[in-house]
């Protein structure tokens, strides 16, 4: 079932998108070789409780950790380790920030120190491929809309859109409809209306889309260990601009 929020609603979630930009923005400062996701981890998890947030992916479905950290060829929901990050790595984090019920869900990708050039290509295409795709989330587009401005733009620079994993709605629970690809026609899928709140979360590869499941049964790689990349915003769908509740630049 698709629901659209309420004001009271929408502007909890946004207290909790306050949290959550927050702590991304600590994150980035902290990023460097030497460190481990699991300190990220650790980091986020007490950087959430002492601004009266908590993870809401922590204990989802079983999922033992405050984040998710994808590195390099891993596309998403990656372990947080005890391995340290090397320079030129790529990282993504992914978190869902819980205030009073309202939720909010985001995923940056960093880079560790000296990252190559078309490391930092797969970076920028991705970020400009989310933000391709917000522009079509309004009142009266379709979900098709998205995801073509996403597949059109990625492709056209090269890169691969993946097809395994989508966005979603989300408040007052972590996934809910509908389903956001990140592929599609224009004109075709679900209309948008004036209330809906969704992620939308392109995750782009320098080679094959293609994913496979690694033994954990959670952490999602490349088939050809391409590097992957992945931002993610929860929005507001209203009959003009979207609202961008994680936007990390107001």
């Amino acid at each position: 079932m698709i629901t659209r929020k309420s004001k009271r609603e929408i502007e909890q979630m946004q207290k909790a998108a306050n949290v959550l930009v927050k702590c991304h923005k600590e994150i980035a400062k902290l990023i460097k070789p030497g460190m481990t996701t699991m300190e990220i981890d650790a980091f986020t998890e007490s950087f959430l409780r002492k601004h009266g947030a908590t993870p809401e992916q922590k204990g989802f479905n079983g999922y033992p950790y405050a984040i998710c950290a994808s590195i390099n060829d891993e596309i998403c929901h990656g372990f947080p380790r005890h391995e340290k990050l090397n320079d030129g790595d790529i990282v993504t984090i992914d978190m869902v920030v819980n205030v009073d019920g309202g939720l909010a869900d985001s995923a940056w990708t960093y880079a560790v120190g000296n990252v190559d050039e078309k490391g930092l290509r797969l970076m920028e295409v991705t970020k400009t491929s989310l933000y391709k795709g917000i522009e079509q989330a309004r009142a009266g587009k379709r979900i098709g809309d998205i995801g073509h401005a996403i597949q059109q733009y990625a492709e056209g620079e090269g890169f691969s859109v993946v097809r395994d994993f989508t966005g979603h709605g989300i408040g007052p629970t972590l996934h809910e409809d509908p389903h956001i690809p990140h592929f599609g026609l224009p004109n075709k899928g679900l209309r948008l209306k004036e209330g809906m709140v969704i992620t939308i979360e392109p995750m782009i590869n320098e080679g094959s889309w293609h994913s496979q499941m690694g033994s954990n049964n959670w952490t999602a790689r490349t088939i050809d260990q391409g590097r992957s990349a992945q931002y993610e915003h929860t929005i507001v769908i209203t009959k003009d601009e979207p609202i961008i509740l994680t936007e990390q630049d107001k």
